[in-house]
């Protein structure tokens, strides 16, 4: 079974996008690529129990395993060695991404304190979205009881638009909420 994001996009986005663009080919009309979730733990340095729950709850999140992702370089000034675990991030491509996609935008983005809707200012120059949560509580998945400690994470939307504008038409057809 297909996901219901997916239907949209081929019944409702792509004739509309083509539409507005005047695209020849069914290949140019742009369409999401990859979803990029990323959690920075910089204080995991310090704690290293801080990693383990960061990493199920970003499981629990995406629906596949995190990759714990390691220091480059050393930083004395932040008690840091290089090779020391600092964050956790999953890179969802397919139906687990249009899957993500559809919870995030009718879900858990109106669960966000004092929603108004999110940036259109958050592209960068080809096409591609970055959304900034400071909550993991607003996804259904995460139990409220086990979180010890609340982390932030980024969200990159990585597409095959040209530019901004393609990008844009693209996640406001999706149903992502921006502000107006």
């Amino acid at each position: 079974m297909a996901s219901r994001l997916r239907e949209h996009y081929t019944k409702v986005v792509v004739p509309a996008l083509t539409k507005e663009f005047q695209y020849t080919n069914v290949m140019a009309v742009p369409k999401l690529d990859k979803v990029t979730i990323n959690i920075g733990l910089g204080e995991a340095t310090q704690n290293a129990k801080l990693m383990d729950g960061a990493v199920n709850e970003l499981g629990a999140i995406a629906g596949q395993k995190p990759v714990v992702t390691k220091a480059r370089k050393s930083v004395a000034a932040f008690k840091l060695r290089e090779g020391m675990p600092i964050g956790c991030m999953v890179t969802l491509r397919g139906d687990r991404m249009y899957e993500f996609m559809d919870r995030l935008m009718n879900v858990a983005l109106a669960r966000v304190r004092d929603f108004r809707g999110v940036s259109a200012k958050s592209f960068d120059g080809r096409g591609n979205y970055t959304l900034g949560l400071k909550d993991q509580l607003i996804f259904p998945e995460i139990d409220y009881n086990k979180v010890d400690k609340t982390k932030g994470m980024n969200i990159c939307i990585t597409t095959t638009a040209q530019t901004d504008a393609e990008g844009l038409a693209l996640l406001k057809q999706m149903g992502m909420p921006f502000r107006s």
